[in-house]
């Protein structure tokens, strides 16, 4: 999932980049994964100076995650 702040601009703002998973549970494999999309978007010049990387599940996430949620990391 991507958003982006600016209504009908491709090149706008980076807020938030997510990925979701309804039957698996998540964890910093997830958040490290996202880490490195967004190095790729910002090595393409993409603006990630905004963007918040946020993990949907239906099935949880693991201590680990929630640790790094807690640090802001």
């Amino acid at each position: 999932m991507v958003v982006r702040g600016a209504v009908g601009q491709d090149n706008g703002v980076l807020l938030s980049l997510g990925e979701a998973k309804w039957d698996q549970v998540m964890g910093a494999g997830h958040l490290d994964r996202l880490r490195h999309v967004e190095s790729l978007l910002a090595g393409r010049g993409v603006d990630t100076s905004a963007v918040r990387l946020i993990c949907y599940s239906g099935a949880g996430f693991t201590d680990d995650l929630r640790a790094a949620e807690t640090k802001g990391t």
